[in-house]
């Protein structure tokens, strides 16, 4: 194929073509009309021996592709020239109009070299372009590789300062406890300084007492020495009683409103207290509040037995020296008051559990033990206890369940029925000081008590398994803990 190519570029056809058509323009209106058909004739010659030299190329080139190669430039190229041509040849076409589509099909490939100039330019203009973005890449690459090794860099740092950091921190925390520590030991010498100067008040109340009773013995020993046993006589038999007031009488109304306070308190804070450390392990919150009820009821006849059992000692311990009985009442309640410490509260608080494990109106798991509630009992024995002292004592206002509600003892709780008349159960006795209350208690009122208070009263089997007490209540109504108590006591 080359060497057909190079002939035909040798051979100069298309120069020979173009100076016989120059010639024959310039010859074309001297010359006769037979001289001009025979040099038309002689260019179609010359024109078909150069297209048959370009087919022999064609069909060379077109054997050298292959079998597939050059289909779709025949297709698009030389079949639709050929349908052409020989529609031309077939049709009534002028030259012009030949003339037009050959300088269209020129100006058609002028446009397609040009393309190919700029894709080629594009392209080249793209590879430069990618070369510079591979240029740029690899700068990135490597400054990336340099922040991650500064990056490294820096977390090895971090991580030293981070030691060194957590080292404070615990060094820190150290001199945080230290300084919590000696807060705590300042508010417990500040509380120590409270507790001293209400001793010293209260020595200073013992001191007026000791001088008022100093002067009472002086007199009596001065009487005593009197010469006439008829007066001395009379003075023994005589009740005499001291007109100066114990510690007791001095500090009643203190000790009554403090414990009218603490016994607030134990509503408010201890109670609730005890009520959440239950509820972790029964989920009636009923039932709770029943325990809880029954448990400061049965404090309060615990620490009442016991004052009565530690009154008679101190009466026995006291009355070989005192002759009045007036003056020896005074004297014990003011040793009970001095000595307030000597209570065995502990002992109180296993009656309590012990009697409260039997009772037949509480029931809970058999895991739970009551001593979970015994540092609320040892409160609530401490503030029974010494109210005993007051003059005259306080106590709790007896409860039964059904009794019809009283405005004047109980607040009603926040999940009660307001219309309902009667009490379902109590939350928190009230405080009675003779038959005034001076603090209420609160009650839980719905419909249906009294068939709700008798489903209540039914048999439970108790902690212990013991069916004593259980069989003792059945098919009659429970009485209330302060009845239980009081039979006991």
């Amino acid at each position: 194929m080359a060497d057909s190519l190079r002939r035909l570029v040798n051979t100069a056809s298309f120069s020979v073509l173009q100076d016989k058509l120059e010639s024959w323009y310039k010859d074309y209106h001297a010359i006769s009309c037979d001289q001009n058909l025979n040099r038309c004739c002689e260019l179609v010659e010359l024109t078909s021996r150069i297209q048959g030299q370009l087919f022999t190329i064609l069909n060379l080139t077109a054997r050298e592709g292959g079998h597939y190669a050059g289909v779709d430039v025949l297709k698009s190229r030389l079949l639709p020239w050929l349908g052409a041509s020989f529609s031309m040849a077939t049709s009534s076409v002028t030259n012009d109009t030949s003339l037009n589509l050959i300088q269209e099909t020129v100006e058609k490939e002028r446009r397609i070299r040009e393309l190919s100039a700029s894709h080629e330019n594009d392209m080249q203009k793209m590879e430069t372009q990618l070369c510079s973005a591979r240029l740029h890449l690899d700068t990135v690459k490597q400054e990336l590789e340099d922040a991650h090794q500064q990056l490294d860099d820096t977390k090895n740092i971090s991580a030293t300062t981070l030691l060194a950091t957590e080292d404070e921190i615990l060094q820190l925390k150290a001199e945080l406890r230290e300084a919590h520590d000696q807060i705590e030991i300042y508010k417990r010498k500040l509380v120590v300084l409270g507790d001293y100067e209400k001793q010293v008040q209260l020595l200073k109340d013992e001191v007026s007492f000791l001088t008022a009773e100093k002067s009472m013995l002086q007199e009596r020993l001065v009487r005593s020495r009197s010469p006439s046993p008829l007066a001395r006589r009379s003075l023994a038999s005589s009740p005499l009683r001291s007109e100066s007031p114990t510690r007791a009488q001095l500090t009643n109304s203190s000790r009554h409103a403090r414990l009218v306070s603490r016994f607030s308190d134990l509503y408010a804070v201890e109670r609730l207290e005890a009520q959440s450390l239950l509820r972790r392990y029964i989920d009636d919150l009923e039932m709770v509040q029943r325990i809880i009820f029954i448990a400061t009821v049965e404090a309060f006849q615990a620490a009442k037995l016991a004052y009565r059992k530690f009154r008679l000692r101190v009466r026995k311990t006291l009355s070989p020296s005192h002759l009045v009985q007036e003056t020896l009442e005074d004297s014990v309640v003011d040793y009970i008051v001095r000595n307030l410490d000597l209570y065995d509260v502990q002992a109180s608080v296993n009656d309590v559990i012990n009697v409260m494990n039997v009772n037949p109106r509480i029931s809970f798991p058999p895991e739970v033990d009551l001593v979970l509630i015994s540092s609320f009992i040892r409160e609530t024995c401490r503030v029974a206890f010494a109210m005993q002292t007051l003059d005259p004592p306080l106590d709790l206002a007896f409860t039964s369940d059904g009794e019809l509600y009283s405005d004047s003892k109980y607040r009603r709780s926040y999940d009660s029925e307001f219309t309902a008349p009667l009490v379902v159960y109590h939350v928190w006795p009230a405080l009675l000081e003779g038959d005034a209350v001076i603090v209420k208690g609160e009650a839980v009122t719905r419909r249906g008590a009294l068939w709700r208070s008798s489903r209540s009263c039914s048999p439970v089997r108790s902690r212990n398994g013991s069916p004593t007490r259980t069989l003792g209540f059945s098919g009659s109504r429970s009485p209330s803990p302060g009845r239980l108590s009081t039979s006991r006591l």
